[in-house]
């Protein structure tokens, strides 16, 4: 029988922060997807379905054991190298790349997966070497850390092939995090901004047409009509909104289809012309509340295994919440990167959720033992 304590240290602001977030996401997918002759549209239904799963999920990581998380988390993480190596033979090719994984009933993408299982792989190399006991000489840090480097290089770099740029720099930059935390000299970050100032024109030259138009759109070049396209209709889009909005289920840009991917990556600018900047400001303030409470939980948190993973679990999703708002803003280059727990994908959603139970189970032990 469960013991009454779990309940007692259940962290419920944190889980009425994330389902209003989700909920508002569910009604947002439904606006983008409404039509009068179709009203509740398979993506819909689809997303839904896959919300209530997601609470499974979700409960499923609140409630296993920590140390039974860490041994499969450790295992599952090998699992998603093969499944990325296994992307590129029988990887399902959509959206000009092969990103999914098919499993006749459902399919999904392996990089997602690395976002949740990275960090148990970190916590486990350097909580294994007790590395907070003793300082190290740069020397010797730099040989302790040439295996995770190496295997984030090369997550990043099966990530990148796939291709997708956007994924394969919040991995890389969600583990450059989690290894500053586990201390790695200051130096090593010096000596990789150098290299990629030096290196630049290498990695411009090995980017695809497409990404290096993104990155020049950012900066004003290309034809509104073509390459421009996406974002000025996500402009429009937003500035429309006014302080109110239009309403919902009445905003043109989504529903007489001049917004691409309006369900998926660009989901916060349907949002801002049907709620406005008030409705904005609203999950704005969501997201703020729902971050600064798990940072709080964390600071709580005395056991090093559980600081590194709970850091990787939630810094994926800050990173990608902050990257999707600037990049249908226009302050960032459109890298298809979702707004976690709104846009519509399984998923993404799934790897969220599962990253948000793992976080409350965190929670619930610091004080559960």
């Amino acid at each position: 029988m469960m013991d009454r304590r779990y309940f007692r240290y259940f962290d419920w602001p944190s889980f009425i922060l994330m389902t209003i977030i989700v909920s508002l996401g569910l009604l947002f997918v439904f606006s983008a997807t409404y039509k009068p002759e179709v009203p509740i549209s398979f993506l819909f239904k689809k997303q839904l379905i896959g919300a209530l799963i997601g609470y499974v999920i979700y409960f499923v990581f609140c409630m296993l054991d920590t140390k039974r998380l860490a041994r499969w988390g450790l295992l599952a993480f090998g699992i998603t190298l093969c499944f990325l190596v296994y992307s590129f033979v029988g990887g399902m090719i959509a959206m000009g790349g092969k990103r999914w994984i098919s499993l006749g009933f459902f399919r999904f993408q392996p990089s997602e997966m690395a976002k949740l299982f990275l960090p148990v792989f970190i916590a486990s190399y350097f909580t294994q070497l007790e590395l907070p006991k003793y300082t190290l000489k740069t020397e010797q840090a730099f040989k302790l850390y040439t295996f995770p480097l190496g295997v984030l290089f090369f997550t990043a770099a099966l990530i990148l092939k796939q291709p997708d740029l956007g994924t394969s720099l919040l991995v890389l930059f969600s583990g450059f995090v989690l290894l500053w935390f586990c201390g790695i000299p200051r130096t090593f970050f010096i000596a990789l901004a150098l290299c990629g100032v030096l290196g630049a024109p290498l990695l411009w030259k090995g980017l695809k047409p497409y990404q290096q138009n993104r990155i020049l759109v950012l900066f004003g070049y290309g034809d509104a009509r073509k390459e421009r396209y996406q974002i000025e209709q996500s402009k429009i889009a937003i500035g429309s909104g006014g302080l109110t909005g239009k309403g919902l289920l009445k905003g043109t840009q989504n529903k007489y289809e001049f917004l691409p991917e309006d369900h998926t990556d660009f989901i916060f600018s349907v949002f801002c012309e049907e709620w406005g900047f008030l409705g904005a400001l609203l999950v704005l303030l969501l997201y703020g509340a729902l971050f600064a409470r798990l940072i709080f939980v964390l600071l709580q948190v005395q056991n090093y295994f559980e600081q590194i993973v709970g850091l990787g679990l939630l810094i994926h999703i800050v990173f990608s919440t902050v990257i999707n708002m600037a990049m249908v803003t226009g302050m960032l280059p459109i890298v298809g990167i979702p707004l976690p727990l709104f846009s519509y994908g399984l998923t993404n959603l799934w790897i969220n959720l599962a990253s948000l139970g793992w976080l409350n189970n965190i929670a619930i032990r610091r004080f559960y033992y």
